[in-house]
């Protein structure tokens, strides 16, 4: 079993962590590259960057942009696909002492079936988050969870396939994010993560032309914590599933507001690229909070946000 203090020990559709923070796909590789500034057996889990079914490229250069309040990226989901992180990225993963999540993508319902049923053949893994933001090549590029009824039979297929539990990872672009939530649980995910990244562009007014080649890309950090604190909100109310939140946490005390909002656990994104100690800061201010208010164990703040 993973180190770490009992107090902060949570359990999630069977899978024990040590602690509530995990580290938010995208924004730590494949774990190899931050081996050498922290020890990853503190962290609670990892969740991999999106892996699809062939290798990806994704969009060319500029792909980021800091903003006033966080950053824009178009990455595009470049990733070395499932093969080579079955063979070259796993054996590293596993040898850790820390929960490992796979976060999957696809452009079809068929290529997330794929990679999943590959997945399942290797050990290793915990559970596996499914990235719904993904562009939906049968809808003309229509990301997967912008609509209920694909955000439903994407999940609903891949839960036929895994072995693994499940997390869904919502898009904050929509009309009703409880609706999606609603159709992703009874399509059978086990947890529900939110929120991915907002859509959003920047302007060179010298050049007039986008600062992203993509032209728009997904907006994080600390400028889209309030919409993620209110979906996470609304969704643990309405929804009798775990929920994890993310969307600009930078410190303790932002976790803390996802925690009481009714998030069970939580991933630290963005502020991997400002420092990359802070999901390690967190653990340990989460900790001593609970010390310091006599807290005996983290969950007993889930939820616990005085909103009547």
């Amino acid at each position: 079993m993973v180190s770490g203090s009992s107090h902060l020990s949570v359990k999630i559709a069977g899978v024990e962590f040590s602690n509530p923070v995990l580290v938010a796909s995208g924004t730590f590789g494949y774990g190899e590259e931050y081996e050498s500034l922290f020890d990853l057996s503190k962290l609670g889990g990892i969740v991999t960057k999106s892996i699809t079914l062939e290798p990806r490229e994704g969009h060319p250069p500029p792909r980021t942009f800091e903003t006033s309040c966080g950053m824009l990226n178009a990455i595009g989901l470049a990733n070395v696909g499932v093969e080579r992180f079955i063979k070259e990225k796993l054996p590293f993963l596993k040898s850790l002492k820390t929960r490992i999540i796979v976060n999957v993508a696809g452009s079809t319902v068929s290529e997330y079936e794929e990679v999943v049923k590959r997945l399942n053949r290797s050990k290793g893994i915990d559970m596996l988050e499914i990235n719904i933001s993904c562009p939906n090549v049968k809808e003309g590029g229509i990301a997967f969870g912008s609509k209920v009824k694909s955000a439903y039979e994407c999940i609903k297929a891949v839960r036929k396939n895994s072995s693994y539990p499940i997390i869904a990872k919502l898009s904050p672009n929509v009309t009703d994010i409880v609706e999606v939530a609603h159709a992703v649980k009874k399509a059978g995910a086990d947890a529900i993560s939110l929120i991915n990244t907002l859509v959003g562009m920047a302007v060179d007014v010298e050049r007039r032309r986008p600062l992203l080649a993509n032209i728009t890309g997904g907006l994080s950090g600390p400028a889209i914590k309030p919409v993620a604190l209110a979906m996470v909100w609304k969704v643990a109310k309405a929804v009798k599933v775990p929920v994890i939140g993310l969307g600009g946490i930078m410190n303790t005390e932002d976790a803390l507001e996802f925690i009481l909002a009714g998030a069970s656990m939580i991933q630290v994104g963005t502020a991997n690229f400002v420092d990359p100690q802070t999901s390690i800061k967190i653990v340990d201010g989460l900790s001593e909070y609970c010390k310091k208010k006599g807290i005996r164990k983290i969950t007993d703040l889930v939820g616990k946000l005085k909103a009547d």
